[in-house]
């Protein structure tokens, strides 16, 4: 169906996939084992397991349709038809998904992260390390630290006093048309030097010649997640929300408002204006979509 490319949502898919298959061996689940046995019926009781779990709090409603909808594409591809679909997950599910962060973003303590880059570095995952702190400081996700041209980031951050995100970037906004400029401090710094440190010899990037950055995400990301799981770090897209966190904290000089910050209600004007300059820095096109990494304005 993806042609051999789309590894992340391939992956995303399968992991989704498998979820469902535990259920439908489940005692909770219809107890079957074959996929041709699965009708709409066994869907829609799958939608009411799922919907149950978001109202224990134990699961997001976009996380609930994200597995509905990868149950979809993965029975398409199995069947070769749209029969045996669930048209709606919202629908199906009863729910909407906010996109507003519900949640204080992990991270955000620098302690914190401190500790997750010394073990790693305990377990020879320099790369990974650097990962996490090129994460933290300057807002990059997976991807462009992954990709990120070191040399030319530490010139800008030497000479300029600021960076230029330009490699890995999402939807095609890389080159001089859409520059994303991102101030540094020391933080952004220590990062640049420790990735430079630890890059493959002859590289540019994180990336070995020799290597993909397919290869990077199994054997250098994916054995990372174990450790940051075990110290209270759901992945390496909550670096971003604590990136957005504290900027917005520098901007305003009030908390975010998932951290209990009133900005938006003292003064609406300077809260608007933190948003659009953390929307830039995040490559978000919309400044609604700030609220998913630092929460509403109440």
């Amino acid at each position: 169906m993806f042609s051999g490319g789309h590894y992340g949502t391939v992956k995303a898919h399968c992991d989704r996939w498998q979820t469902f298959v535990k259920w439908c061996r489940s005692e909770q689940g219809p107890g079957i084992n074959d996929s041709r046995q699965i009708d709409r019926e066994i869907l829609v009781d799958y939608a009411a397991y799922l919907r149950d779990l978001i109202m224990r709090s134990d699961l997001a409603v976009s996380t609930a349709q994200n597995r509905l909808s990868s149950v979809n594409r993965t029975l398409a591809a199995l069947r070769g038809d749209q029969y045996v679909t669930l048209p709606s997950p919202s629908k199906a599910l009863g729910m909407q998904r906010t996109g507003v962060r519900q949640s204080v973003p992990q991270g955000q303590d620098r302690e914190q992260v401190k500790q997750i880059v010394d073990v790693l570095c305990r377990h020879h995952q320099l790369r990974a390390a650097a990962i996490v702190l090129l994460g933290r400081a300057t807002d990059m996700r997976l991807r462009e630290t992954i990709l990120a041209g070191l040399l030319r980031l530490s010139r800008e951050a030497n000479g300029l006093g600021r960076i230029n995100i330009q490699d890995g970037t999402k939807g095609g906004r890389a080159g001089a048309s859409a520059p994303r400029w991102i101030a540094v401090d020391h933080h952004t710094q220590d990062a640049l030097g420790f990735a430079r440190q630890v890059s493959p010899s002859v590289s540019r990037s994180l990336i070995a010649p020799d290597e993909s950055y397919l290869n990077v995400l199994q054997e250098i990301v994916r054995p990372a997640r174990d450790i940051l799981h075990a110290h209270n770090l759901k992945g390496f897209h909550e670096l971003r929300a604590a990136y957005a966190c504290e900027r917005y904290e520098q901007i305003a000089q009030h908390p975010a408002p998932i951290n209990g910050g009133q900005c938006c209600q003292v003064d609406g004007k300077l809260d608007h204006e933190a948003r659009r300059q953390i929307s830039y820095v995040l490559a978000h096109g919309l400044i609604d979509v700030v609220a998913a990494y630092i929460g509403r304005r109440i």
